[in-house]
């Protein structure tokens, strides 16, 4: 096997690990060692293409990091929709007491406070928030 083949061999390994992770990361790095490839295929000698892999790779990388697919998400998850599709869904609470009730919702007794600036009436509200089996509401 030749040189070139070998990077793009490795370049497509972390394709495949990059598909099971999901981060976008090891794709810049195959980036990197494609780069390699050409540098093999065009016939630079061995260190010359392992500094076109690491180059490449580093930029890419840092591209990726300083871009907004790099960055962590600055919500919540207990605020995130994405994440629990159960924010922004409705509930009615028939009575409160200080603050706090039961309901069923989804065919289970959940525990449901008040959010900030809700008020403490019976009716139908929003769910602005998961915090584990209690349900924080605001007015809809």
């Amino acid at each position: 096997m030749t040189d070139w083949m070998g990077w793009l061999v490795a370049a497509g390994v972390l394709v495949i690990a990059e598909l099971f992770i999901g981060t976008f990361y090891l794709l810049m790095i195959a980036i990197g060692v494609s780069a390699g490839a050409l540098a093999a295929w065009s016939g630079a000698s061995g260190p010359v293409q392992t500094l076109a892999a690491a180059a490449v790779g580093l930029a890419a990388t840092a591209i990726l990091h300083r871009s907004r697919f790099g960055k962590p998400a600055k919500a919540q998850a207990t605020r995130d929709r994405n994440v629990n599709l159960d924010i922004g869904q409705r509930v009615a609470v028939p009575q409160w007491q200080d603050g706090r009730a039961r309901v069923m919702y989804r065919g289970a007794l959940w525990d449901v406070e008040l959010g900030p600036g809700a008020h403490p009436e019976a009716g139908d509200y929003r769910i602005v928030e998961v915090l584990g089996n209690r349900l924080i509401v605001a007015n809809s």
